[in-house]
């Protein structure tokens, strides 16, 4: 017996554009950078984020630990702090490739 996968079975078709795939797995992504005004490593991971997101298509969003209790009291010691789909990817400094690797590039 042959086993489809959900993503087939929901679908119905047999093929696949594999760019239009990968344009979608992108737009589901989101990475998520915590961080604060004049500090110089959220400057530098703000920098990586933006180059490795805009290179792969993938949405990213800047939060500022100063304008939210919650991300203050959890990440305060450890800003720059980088999420991807919500998850902790990283913080301090951020690696480039890791990043990537961590999108599926």
């Amino acid at each position: 017996m042959v086993r489809m996968s959900p993503l087939f079975r929901r679908t119905g078709r047999r093929t696949q554009n594999t760019e239009n795939t990968e344009n979608t797995a992108a737009r589901e992504r989101l990475v998520t950078l915590i961080g604060k005004p004049d500090c110089h490593l959220c400057e530098d991971a703000q920098e990586v984020v933006e180059k490795v997101c805009g290179d792969l298509g993938v949405p990213w969003e800047k939060k500022d630990i100063t304008q939210d209790e919650e991300l203050h009291r959890e990440y305060w010691e450890q800003i720059p702090v980088v999420l991807v789909d919500g998850a902790q990817h990283t913080f301090w400094r951020v690696d480039e490739e890791r990043l990537r690797r961590a999108l599926g590039a």
